[in-house]
């Protein structure tokens, strides 16, 4: 009886953990799929998110909800100018490029918010009704943990309906099969792309706020987490909101367990395993439509 509550609790602490990873990888998968641009700045725009929400919490009075709306908006509007004065100028550049610039930003937002914040890690303080425990019946657990999970079904499915019966969602997965053609039928391409990126880093944003609590929130977070938004878009594929779902619960619940089992060598197991599976299904475990 005691092993089974535990196993439920490790399932559950990695499936909200797989959730932050969902929604803070979905824009990226997306975003990649439909231009084709490696932007490894996209954990910057979700510690801006992060830091609004929680700053405007901390100091401003603001509460939960409205801060999280604040934090998609303000980022979602910051990304869009990016996208236009800056990413769109280097569509057609080479991928080194590409990199180079990205990961330019990175640090540029780590000095940034360093010089502005501190170095300091920024704690999310919880409202009364999202902390504590709720019984489930076989077991309590964290009250937070529970919102976490409910609120990553709720998006995506939100965004399977948006891509799936939304003249926009047709726009953007015919851009990911064939760009060309979409083109071709008149559709306005370069302000899909703009679009589709501010929402993309506006979900990243939602996503660093709501996982400051556990993920925690620091001038390194930009770089600290990158790697994991990158192996769950590499292991569902890109432009794929289904598979970096699937893709984010299986690396959320492995990445817990193995650190709780194996504390030392879990991430390690991870990225290895993300190796071997690359080198035999390149295009992602979870690839197929784009959807």
């Amino acid at each position: 009886m005691i092993l089974g509550v535990d196993v439920a609790s490790m399932i559950l602490g990695g499936v909200a953990a797989g959730m932050v990873l969902f929604i803070v990888s979905v824009g990226l998968s997306v975003t990649m799929g439909l231009m084709g641009f490696v932007n490894l700045a996209h954990g910057a725009f979700a510690m801006l998110g992060g830091y609004i929400i929680v700053l405007s919490m901390n100091y401003w009075g603001v509460h939960f909800l409205p801060a999280l709306a604040l934090g998609f908006v303000v980022t979602a509007a910051v990304s869009f100018a990016f996208e236009r004065l800056l990413y769109a100028r280097l569509y057609r550049a080479t991928e080194l490029d590409q990199v180079l610039f990205t990961i330019g930003l990175v640090f540029m937002a780590i000095a940034s918010v360093t010089l502005v914040v501190g170095p300091e890690n920024q704690q999310l303080v919880l409202p009364a009704m999202l902390q504590g425990q709720v019984d489930l019946g076989f077991t309590q657990y964290r009250t937070y943990s529970i919102f976490l999970i409910a609120i990553g079904i709720i998006i995506v499915v939100g965004l399977w309906l948006g891509f799936e019966r939304t003249r926009i969602g047709a726009q953007i997965r015919a851009t990911v099969d064939n760009r060309r053609m979409t083109e071709s039928l008149g559709i306005n391409v370069d302000r899909l792309f703009t679009i589709t990126f501010a929402f993309g880093s506006g979900m990243a944003a939602l996503g660093g706020g709501l996982g400051a609590e556990f993920l925690g929130l620091d001038p390194q977070y930009a770089l600290k987490y990158l790697v994991y938004f990158l192996i769950v878009v590499a292991v569902g594929g890109l432009g794929r909101v289904t598979g970096v779902f699937y893709a984010a619960l299986l690396i959320g619940v492995l990445d817990f367990a193995l650190k709780k089992y194996i504390p030392k060598g879990g991430t390690l197991f991870i990225f290895g395993l993300t190796i071997l599976l690359l080198l035999w299904r390149p295009q992602g475990l979870f690839a197929g439509r784009a959807t």
